[in-house]
């Protein structure tokens, strides 16, 4: 039996598996580059960063998104007791203050005795140990090379954007009002309402603004779920007011209806001193962001913290590479988690690194893996990204679309949550068995 399991990354996934692994008995010897090295999205020492928006997506379970955290609860999430822990409020997502957030999980990964970490990069891995490569979308060049080897395939690729980040005290309170979607009163989001010459304007301004180019060797191949706003806006003059700018269930209180169209601003920390401009991750140049941005009524003065980017993700060709143990076909004690493994969020990233701790930690007991049911959000996500036959496989966020049908027929309205309710069943009945 092998006595220690590596981990190589110390994002979501990586802490996720270092957790569920040590809580099992497992040693862990827990690689991350950070602060040695940095990638192009990184900036923070501490674990668990998050780059691309501060928000999990939906509470209710009518979303599989909440069924997805509620799933992860049942099964003892670190990273779900963080974000719990240090929510921020954000209507009907679940949002959490960044710092506070990663904070808390460094703290926790640290102090556990069963988890060794080492702050160096890893370029080269040892194929004949236990191992959970969980580098994320990032993954270095040299790390890919690796992989290469082991498991001869190319990698596929997209492009993530980023939205850029804005002091809250720079923002016009008098052109801003409070409101959550359908909701009366003050909400959760600051909203921005924009007449019909004004949207037309900004749009104008996206499709025109100077954008950071593509390297070469690059080919944009952009994730539906994380489009930037300036591609959105050439896809037709009406694609954002249809999109992120959508006015529907936002009620001007200065005029008593529906904008043309509206751009909301999302709570960043606690405080309430940082927000995110929703839906504008973009690869539009500093200068044209400040530039363009700044034409959003409320916006004129803004402060920006962080800027808009553009990245490249990179994850494996899934189906072809791995089991739904999440272990490599060619090496049964090489596992891989996260966005790498072909899914997409930050959730789903945490889940199957939850999982690939599990189940390496099972192996290394000499106990059989025991995968999780597909009628769970779990196995779902996990039964896409191993048993997909599509030729042009990509990322998936979770979505009830990829549950197995209802044994029963049921009515229409009723059929999310006859399947939470069977998902929640069968995940309890999943634990029990893994105990």
């Amino acid at each position: 039996m092998q006595k220690t399991l590596t981990i190589i990354g110390g994002g979501l996934a990586g802490c996720e598996a270092a957790w569920q692994a040590a809580k099992r008995g497992i040693e862990v010897q827990l690689f991350e580059m950070k602060p040695k090295r940095f990638s192009p999205a990184h900036r923070s020492e501490n674990f668990a960063e998050l780059v691309c928006s501060n928000s999990f997506r939906a509470i209710s379970m009518k979303n599989a998104a909440g069924l997805l955290k509620e799933e992860m609860r049942i099964l003892d999430s670190l990273i779900i007791k963080a974000a719990d822990k240090f929510c921020v409020p954000a209507g009907k997502a679940l949002a959490v203050d960044r710092e506070l957030f990663s904070g808390y999980i460094t703290k926790k990964i640290t102090e556990n005795p069963q988890i060794h970490i080492h702050r160096v990069e890893v370029n080269a891995l040892n194929f004949n140990t236990p191992i959970i490569l969980a580098t994320g979308p990032l993954t270095s060049d040299a790390l890919s090379e690796e992989l290469k080897k082991l498991t001869g395939k190319e990698y596929l690729y997209f492009y993530d954007a980023i939205s850029p980040i804005v002091e809250g005290e720079s923002l016009d309170n008098k052109k801003i009002y409070k409101a959550s979607r359908y909701m009366n009163g003050e909400g959760d989001y600051l909203n921005s309402p924009l007449t019909k010459e004004e949207y037309y304007r900004l749009v104008d301004e996206l499709v025109a603004g100077e954008k950071v180019p593509f390297r070469k060797f690059e080919k944009p191949a952009y994730f539906e779920g994380c489009i930037p706003i300036e591609v959105l806006a050439e896809r037709g003059k009406e694609t954002l007011a249809f999109g992120p700018l959508k006015p529907v269930g936002l009620v001007d209180p200065k005029t008593g209806k529906l904008s043309y169209a509206v751009v909301q601003f999302r709570k960043e920390n606690v405080p309430g001193t940082l927000y995110n401009l929703v839906g504008f991750q973009t690869r539009l140049t500093q200068t044209e962001q400040k530039r363009i941005f700044r034409m959003i009524p409320g916006m004129e003065k803004a402060t920006f913290v962080r800027y808009g980017s553009l990245h490249r993700n990179t994850f494996i060709n899934a189906p072809a590479l791995i089991k739904p143990t999440l272990q490599l076909k060619k090496n049964p004690y090489f596992f891989v988690a996260g966005q790498l493994s072909g899914v997409e969020g930050y959730m789903e990233s945490t889940a199957v690194g939850l999982i690939a701790g599990i189940n390496a930690a099972k192996i290394m007991e000499g106990k059989e893996i025991i995968i999780p049911f597909p009628t769970t959000a779990i196995g779902s996500l996990i039964n896409y990204i191993s048993q997909n036959e599509s030729r042009n496989f990509q990322p998936m966020n979770i979505n009830y679309g990829l549950f197995p049908p209802l044994e029963n027929n049921v009515i229409i309205s009723d059929k999310k949550e006859q399947l939470a309710k069977r998902a929640i069943k069968d995940t309890e009945a999943w634990r029990r068995l893994i105990q």
